[in-house]
């Protein structure tokens, strides 16, 4: 189960493109995250979305994990 885990594929992930006004100008469906700024990742994609503001709710959070014991840095 943990070797079928580390070896499949990531699953697909959505992305809109934002302009600078927030409207949605592209919609991509990729593993990784893209490398060009403006993308952020939506639960969702709809083709009707293209033109206009991402509806609310459809962003999704990064989820920001840290160390449960940070160490101290050295002086």
């Amino acid at each position: 189960m943990l070797l079928r885990r580390l070896f499949s594929p990531r699953p697909m992930r959505h992305f809109a493109l934002l302009d600078a006004q927030g409207h949605c100008r592209a919609l991509r469906q990729m593993r990784e995250h893209p490398n060009q700024a403006g993308w952020v990742e939506v639960s969702e994609a709809h083709i009707s979305w293209l033109g206009a503001p991402l509806p609310a709710g459809v962003r999704v959070v990064p989820v920001v994990t840290r160390a449960s014991n940070p160490s101290p840095l050295a002086a």
